[in-house]
């Protein structure tokens, strides 16, 4: 069986969405230095690793909040931000909301209305060895409060944002405690970073 991972991309300043959950910061990297050749041998590195990060995941969990942004956001977004990895990843998408019969006319999803930890379970069923995928703060938070995050998968953008959707937002505050547990990927620029669940 797989694990279940928190991913994301996020600002410096901790947010994985603008407000309105604009995901057009996703897009303001680095250019790669060297000129064309190397900005082109970068994407291709970039979209083979991307491919290998996608092919893990078997369900990915989405909130409906991210949902419904993302397809008002449709004409706006861009090929690395209009879908999963790039548009790398095929799979099983899962909405968890409490109104599941006003998505039911969209084949690409499963609406569900469950408690997160029935909805980890189904999700894992789903996924079998592989991975499941949550991409929704909300969601990952809940999920940190059941213990059934086994792994943060971290990437950054250089820039602040000010506002948005934040990675943890618990209002009085919670700690959670994490271990670095290494690296996804070798360009220092856009390696991501691994953590687990101290103690685990």
């Amino acid at each position: 069986m797989g694990k279940v991972a928190y991913g994301f991309t996020a600002s410096l300043d901790g947010f994985i969405a603008g407000p309105g959950h604009d995901m057009s910061f996703l897009s303001d990297t680095p250019a790669a230095p060297g000129g064309a050749e190397s900005a082109a041998e970068r994407q291709a590195a970039d979209e083979a690793e991307l491919a290998g990060l996608a092919a893990a995941v078997g369900v990915i969990i989405s909130g409906r909040r991210g949902y419904d942004a993302a397809r008002e956001q449709a004409g706006e977004r861009d090929e690395l931000t209009a879908e999963a990895y790039g548009g790398a990843w095929s799979g099983t998408e899962i909405i968890l909301t409490h109104r599941p019969e006003e998505l039911a006319a969209d084949p690409s999803v499963i609406a569900l209305n469950l408690d997160v930890r029935e909805a980890i379970s189904r999700a894992r069923e789903i996924a079998g060895p592989l991975d499941v995928q949550i991409i929704s703060a909300d969601i990952a938070r809940q999920a940190l409060e059941h213990d059934l995050v086994d792994e943060l998968q971290v990437w950054t953008v250089p820039i602040f944002l000010g506002d948005g959707v934040r990675i943890f937002d618990v209002p009085g505050g919670r700690r959670v405690r994490w271990e670095a547990a290494g690296t996804i990927g070798t360009d220092p620029e856009t390696c991501g970073r691994l953590y687990r669940p101290r103690g685990r």
